[in-house]
């Protein structure tokens, strides 16, 4: 159970991290946490999916998904922000001196929102669609076992971070999870029926559909019987698809508690005196060239392209200094040699480089075209900037941004695309290991490496070479990292987000005047109890 003395020691032990990326402070401090209170949030994404088994590695969803999906499921493992492995699920693992072989003891008492109890074959059953090819995962009585094909000594990072949660599938419904919070009522496009005689496939992809969710709002209530305790907070209410600047009014009136804020609103939250909290950069921006367009198979236009490029600008206008130049796919905090790397910007070098290619490549008769498929204004703004840069070496370039439909809209056919040789695209990190996020970074866009690279090494300086290998090539060429930043109202205590972008909502409490002066009567005592999260 959650204790209040356990919570003051953690929040006092975690200040010199989480303090540092606050801009403000709240004005006045409680003497204790309080229980109750709904907490207010607001984003910007329209839909969200609460099943790991539909989120794509890399995408810009994931990161919504990832945030809300934490209220409902649990891992086997946490990491807190000492870079330290926590049990959650699991209370004790082992593996052999090969790393091939992984063991994890599943904690007992653990029951799931809808009152079954956890068990290691649920455990196989949540984790064996997610893991991959080169993975599986067996039970034998209340312990797992990952057998690898490969060493994998980073296990622990892939399992405490991405869509490595653990939930129970339920004919008809939303998937359900042993966390913190329990999925309530929401505004929601209606869920399909399913029959009670349905296999289990079909009843799996029912409740995979009854995770979908296109708002406006999704309302989370405390699990009263979560094993590690009932959360300070009485419910979350999150509205879909709030615009950056409503957000940030919203906030400033009172009529929200946490909001996510857009980069070019940051330095007017600031003005405004807004507490604020940015993350970690967490997300890539980068171009990657194909040989749909001759000039985009061009190696020595490709360079000229790189050195045409102005990413500084990209990061201190575009994005108002809330994202930095990008010279590696990986940022620092992740890989530790992203600084190895550096971005050159050299014009006169870009035309020289231009001169000597044929006049008609990327000319008037045929531009190269950028295609820019992501939504939302700022892809747009670093779409043209990419192209003012490219015109100044003398490089045409013609932006071609695809309408993105709507929830259930026909996209349009791919025959009426005009062919493109280069295309923006943006990547979320979701995984702690930097094996896996590059793993999953080459195989979506295709990236392919030489046959004597060793794909399965997780010592940065081999990773480091990895990858060299594919930037030195300039099919991909980062362009800018970009960090998320939230606004939180002065009543949100306990505020302890990771660097990295996780939110763990199941830490805050409100500190006003409505909030609950009771605490529960099983947390009356400062001891904590057996079996309960430390």
């Amino acid at each position: 159970m959650r204790f209040i003395e356990s919570r003051l020691f953690a929040a006092i032990s975690l200040l010199p991290v989480a303090s540092q990326f606050f801009l403000g402070a709240p004005a006045s401090a409680a003497t204790h946490p309080k229980y109750g209170g709904t907490l207010r949030v607001e984003v910007h994404a329209a839909s969200v999916s609460l099943d790991p088994r539909e989120w794509r590695p890399g995408s810009l969803d994931s990161a919504t998904n990832e945030k809300l999906a934490e209220l409902l499921f649990e891992r086997l493992v946490g990491l807190d922000n000492y870079g330290r492995f926590q049990p959650v699920l699991a209370t004790e693992w082992s593996h052999d001196n090969a790393n091939k072989r992984w063991r994890f003891v599943i904690r007992a008492g653990v029951k799931f929102s809808d009152g079954a109890a956890l068990s290691a074959e649920d455990v196989v059953a949540a984790l064996q669609p997610l893991l991959p090819a080169t993975q599986q995962i067996s039970a034998s009585g209340n312990t797992i076992v990952i057998l690898s094909s490969v060493p994998a000594p980073d296990l622990l990072e892939q399992l405490a971070s991405g869509r490595y949660f653990v939930y129970r599938a339920s004919a008809g419904g939303p998937l359900v999870g042993t966390g913190p919070f329990i999925l309530g009522e929401a505004t929601t496009a209606s869920a399909p029926t399913v029959d009670k005689n349905s296999t289990p496939s079909r009843a799996d992809a029912s409740a995979a559909a009854a995770s979908r969710f296109a708002g406006p709002h999704l309302f989370f209530r405390a699990n009263e019987e979560a094993w590690s305790g009932r959360p300070f907070l009485d419910a979350i209410d999150v509205a879909l698809a709030v615009p950056p600047l409503r957000a940030m009014f919203d906030l400033q009136l009172g009529k929200a508690d946490l909001v996510e804020l857009a980069p070019d609103l940051i330095p007017r939250a600031r003005q405004a005196g807004l507490r604020l909290w940015t993350s970690d950069p967490t997300t890539l921006f980068a171009l990657r060239f194909d040989d749909a367009q001759p000039a985009g198979a061009d190696a020595h236009l490709r360079e000229a392209f790189s050195l045409a490029l102005d990413r500084g600008t990209m990061a201190s206008v575009l994005l108002q200094r809330q994202a930095e130049p990008a010279a590696a796919l990986l940022p620092q905090w992740l890989s530790g040699y992203a600084f190895l790397f550096t971005v050159d910007s050299n014009l006169e070098r870009a035309k020289e480089l231009r001169r000597a290619l044929p006049a008609n490549e990327a000319g008037g008769s045929e531009p190269l075209r950028l295609r820019v498929d992501l939504a939302g204004d700022l892809p747009k703004l670093l779409g043209e900037r990419v192209a003012v840069n490219a015109r100044q070496a003398s490089i045409l370039v013609q932006v071609v941004a695809r309408p993105v439909p709507r929830a259930g809209a026909t996209p349009p056919p791919a025959l009426a695309d005009p062919a493109s040789g280069v295309h923006l695209f943006a990547w979320h990190y979701s995984s702690l290991s930097p094996r896996a996020e590059l793993d999953s970074l080459f195989a979506a866009y295709n990236l392919t490496e030489p046959s004597e690279v060793n794909a399965t090494a997780t010592d940065h300086e081999q990773l480091y070479a990895r990858e060299r290998r594919v930037l030195e090539d300039r099919r991909v060429l980062p362009l800018i990292i970009q960090a998320e930043s939230v606004g939180l109202a002065t009543t949100v205590r306990d505020w302890m987000p990771a660097r990295w972008g996780e939110w763990h909502l199941a830490d805050v409490w409100l500190d006003t005047p409505e909030s609950a002066a009771t605490q529960p009567s099983n947390a009356t005592t400062s001891a904590l109890a057996p079996g309960a999260k430390p």
